[in-house]
């Protein structure tokens, strides 16, 4: 069986940070996005994100502690989440994880491969590849390694588990702004806006 998740790449140790709960997640981790996270997760997955984009804000960050740290976020004009889709053999545990300096911004790029036929790398150290052949799709979890482990699909099956994916992001987003209102009620509308835009993802309500 074939799963995929979008997942966040979690650079920032929750230790010290006070602006709101926060779940322990490892550095450098990666941290399944979805509408089924518990409240302190979605605290990680925000203060993540955020600290991504700390340093792309436009203007003069506001003095107090939460809107100055949400400032960066919420006024980038193109904001990024590092991260990217995981997918998993779980018969075989062979494992495709999204590389370096990827971000799901892009993970949409998936569908090239899908419908164009092409291929698309997904970030470096490791050098993720996934390539169209026919009927099937291959991803290569490292293609500067000899003999690197491949998964291999048919394309509606890939094609199925993006639809997957978006529907997972849609709910998590929905899960975002039932948070928002909590911890940031007077960024909630910004904060939705901003992480809908870093995620690819069409705003609902």
């Amino acid at each position: 069986m074939i799963a995929m998740q979008a997942v966040l790449e979690v650079r920032v140790p929750a230790d010290g940070f006070t602006l709101w709960p926060v779940a322990g997640v490892e550095p450098y981790a990666f941290l399944p996005l979805g509408g089924g996270l518990a409240s302190a997760e979605v605290g990680a997955a925000v203060m993540s994100v955020a600290d991504c984009n700390a340093d792309a804000g436009e203007g003069v960050a506001p003095d107090e502690p939460l809107g100055s740290f949400l400032h960066g976020l919420l006024t980038a004009e193109v904001p990024v989440a590092l991260g990217g889709l995981r997918v998993v053999d779980t018969v075989t545990g062979v494992t495709f994880r999204p590389g370096c300096c990827e971000g799901l911004e892009d993970w949409r790029a998936w569908f090239d491969v899908v419908d164009g036929g092409g291929t698309a790398g997904f970030g470096h150290d490791p050098w993720p590849l996934a390539e169209r052949l026919g009927d099937t799709v291959r991803l290569t979890v490292d293609c500067e390694q000899d003999g690197s482990p491949v998964i291999e699909l048919p394309v509606g099956e890939l094609r199925c588990l993006l639809a997957g994916v978006e529907r997972e992001l849609g709910d998590f987003l929905r899960v975002v702004r039932t948070w928002a209102a909590r911890y940031a009620p007077g960024q909630a509308a910004g904060l939705g806006a901003a992480l809908a835009q870093a995620l690819d993802m069409p705003e609902r309500r």
